[in-house]
């Protein structure tokens, strides 16, 4: 299949690439300078924009070199092998699950497997259903098509992906009112991959249209070990393997977290002079950047640190907890909460959010009487998106 990304003008917020599988990335994490990075931002899943052309050297190309997402890999790995053996496009596929866990990854290795360009933008990038027909009208046969961040696509023009996806067509409206018609425009057969870290966000008819769904799942510490034993293979890095262990077990199941960690370590070992990194380097630079073995960051400890100095533990309310860290609700919400939730330390009620044992256990404090009759209260549900 030919790639002709070079003659064809693309929109904002899009990078088209060709079936190289290697080049720029949209959500990859990468090494920012050394005096820039704070803990949160080594310990988030977000990725710096400045980071990612080294990420982007760090991503396997095709599904054997992928580590974990041992489900989704076959599954996926199955998918591709069939509609090469037809020789069509492989059907649409959704990767969803929470930042840094391979999705843009996997998206480049379905160009790179099926030998196609591909196409990169976001939902963002497209408030307007002329926004996206102006990238399906100039796809090429088999090209991939990636949007990150799907769910925050507009109306309109999901209405419009509908179609093109189901039919390859799309009606484009000339005029207004009742002289207004459809031209129908004709689209190459091509494949669009979905990424999304809130798939209850997209509606039952786009989900529908996509012939295969993967959730992506975090990663173990044996997992992550791979990943970065990979990854310092390709940075000329000596670890041991008590070096790696201690790495990973810092990166909260994030694979680029873990890559992130690693460079920093790597920086630090640079500095020092040490050429192999064992468990007690690898500690001492990320006790520097003040991530903990557990992997909480400044922000996490922080959280905890006021529920249970200023709060006696709990029930207190969101607005009142972001205030006593000096940060917006929203920050706490979204970057700390998921992760200490996950980890069994903080514990969201209809009273408020509470200091769990473990997170008493943590900080090393015992956890009064008090304390333990907040923590029996039930949890609330998970809030309604939207």
């Amino acid at each position: 299949m030919a790639a002709n990304e070079e003659s064809i003008p693309l929109l904002p917020g899009q990078i088209s690439i060709g079936n190289s599988g290697s080049g720029g990335s949209s959500g990859s994490a990468g090494s920012g300078g050394l005096a820039r990075n704070t803990a949160s931002e080594l310990a988030g899943p977000v990725a710096e924009p400045e980071e990612r052309e080294l990420e982007a050297a760090l991503r396997p190309k095709n599904l054997d070199d992928f580590v974990g997402q041992e489900r989704v890999r076959k599954q996926l790995g199955l998918v591709l092998a069939a509609s090469k053996i037809r020789g069509r496009s492989a059907d649409h596929v959704l990767m969803s699950g929470p930042p840094g866990l391979g999705k843009t990854t996997l998206a480049m290795i379905v160009a790179a497997e099926m030998n196609a360009p591909l196409r990169i933008s976001s939902g963002p990038a497209i408030q307007h259903a002329g926004d996206l027909a102006a990238i399906l009208s100039s796809l090429t046969e088999g090209e991939v098509l990636f949007l990150d961040e799907i769910h925050r696509m507009s109306r309109p023009a999901e209405e419009m992906l509908y179609m093109a996806m189901e039919d390859f067509r799309v009606d484009i409206i000339v005029g207004k009112g009742a002289g207004a018609t459809a031209i129908p425009l004709e689209l190459p057969s091509f494949t669009l991959v979905g990424a999304t870290t809130r798939a209850g966000l997209l509606p039952g008819p786009l989900r529908d249209r996509f012939g295969f769904t993967g959730h992506l799942e975090f990663y173990s510490v044996a997992e992550l070990e791979l990943v970065l034993r990979r990854s310092a293979g390709m940075l000329d890095l000596r670890l041991t393997s008590a070096g790696f262990s201690e790495i990973a077990g810092r990166s909260r199941g994030t694979p680029r977290i873990a890559n992130r960690l690693l460079r920093r370590v790597r920086d630090w070992a640079l500095v020092h002079g040490i050429e192999s990194i064992d468990a007690r380097t690898a500690s001492a630079a990320l006790d520097m950047y003040e991530v903990d073995a557990r992997g909480l960051d400044r922000l996490d400890r922080s959280v905890l640190q006021a529920l249970v100095n200023k709060f006696n533990g709990g029930p207190v309310g969101l607005s009142t907890l972001a205030i006593a860290v000096g940060e917006e609700p929203e920050t706490v919400e979204t970057v700390a909460e998921p992760f200490l939730v996950r980890e069994g330390l903080l514990g969201r009620t209809p009273r408020g959010r509470i200091a769990l044992p473990a997170a008493w256990e943590h900080l090393g404090l015992k956890m009064p009487g008090n304390a333990v009759a907040a923590a029996m209260l039930p949890f609330e549900e998970e809030p309604r998106e939207g």
